[in-house]
């Protein structure tokens, strides 16, 4: 087997990457949207945040078998890598996938991270092969998936109004992306209650945010030609931001949006924002993006309040997502 490093300018690398990864979707997890190159692109060259994922293709005779990523951040947790490995249907149960991890983990020893975790749907393929190489499961996410057209507009209008009284002292807002420079720092300080979601047994420190992480963040976007929507809740007494959500929909799919973070600082929690915010940012869309179908989201599967919320919404099960970690 061979394994090779590619990047973002590789066009033929990336045009296989796209086709395995959209094999193994059809085989593993139909239900999630076909990938694009723009999407991987924008994966391999700004990532998430500014971080992009570093990509490998591995082949045995000049035929891609299957590929593998490594994602870490100098933001925080400087002992941690994830890994991502998948193996094409037609070339499984060879052994691929356990050469493509040792490969994977011998780069992440290399850059001196002591602690690796991998991730994929649930499936008895996927739980074993994890044991098999001695990793630990540790945290379970749920994919959901809104329907607009099912929503019960009404019933929202219903606890929406429900709610108001709870929340006097705040105030929703309607912000577009890109941000103003003169928000990011506190925007950035909103942004770190995300750190109080479940992490369940999963070895992470808290994330560090910043006016330039969350540029960055927004950079990603942009690069995906994704339009952003963020709704946040400020408390009027004291003019802090108090709770955000964000929903991006994508340019090449216009019918098709994406969750971002959904989260309300500790000190405010209590007075119902988080269904405020959410359904205030669905009315938004509904005004901005009446063409939009569908918005997937993911959240801890023990992250009771906001699933709460997001069955209240309309958001269905869609499939669960298994992340597993080991010590080097």
């Amino acid at each position: 087997m061979q394994i090779t490093r590619f990047g973002p300018d590789d066009a033929a690398e990336l045009k296989e990457w796209v086709a395995l990864e959209d094999a193994v979707r059809l085989a593993d997890s139909p239900w999630e949207h076909e990938p694009t190159l723009l999407r991987a692109e924008a994966r391999f060259r700004h990532g998430w945040d500014g971080e992009p994922a570093v990509p490998y293709l591995a082949r045995v005779d000049d035929e891609v078998v299957g590929g593998g990523t490594i994602a870490v951040s100098e933001y925080d947790n400087l002992h941690l890598a994830w890994l991502g490995l998948q193996v094409h249907p037609d070339h499984r149960r060879r052994g691929h996938g356990s050469a493509i991890l040792a490969h994977l983990e011998g780069e992440v020893a290399a850059m001196g991270r002591t602690t690796v975790g991998m991730g994929g749907w649930e499936s008895e393929a996927c739980v074993a092969f994890a044991a098999r190489h001695g990793y630990a499961r540790a945290h379970q996410a749920i994919n959901r998936r809104q329907h607009l057209a099912d929503v019960d507009r009404a019933e929202l209008d219903r606890r929406y109004d429900e709610a108001l009284p709870r929340a006097a002292d705040y105030a929703l807002e309607r912000w577009s992306l890109p941000t103003p420079d003169d928000r990011l720092d506190d925007l950035a300080e909103m942004a770190s209650a995300i750190n109080d979601a479940p992490t369940d047994d999963l070895d992470i420190e808290d994330e560090v945010f910043s006016a330039e992480r969350m540029r960055s963040y927004e950079a990603a976007c942009a690069f995906r030609r994704e339009r952003g929507y963020r709704v946040v809740a400020r408390h009027l007494p004291t003019g802090q931001l108090a709770g955000q959500t964000v929903v991006v929909v994508q340019s090449e799919h216009p019918t098709r949006g994406d969750q971002h973070d959904t989260s309300v600082v500790r000190a405010h929690r209590g007075h119902r924002l988080g269904l405020l915010l959410k359904v205030e940012l669905l009315r938004w869309l509904a005004e901005a993006e009446p063409q939009l179908e569908e918005i997937d989201t993911f959240n801890a599967e023990s992250n009771d309040h906001m699933i709460g919320v997001n069955e209240l919404l309309g958001y269905r099960v869609m499939g669960r997502e298994l992340a597993f970690q080991r010590t080097l």
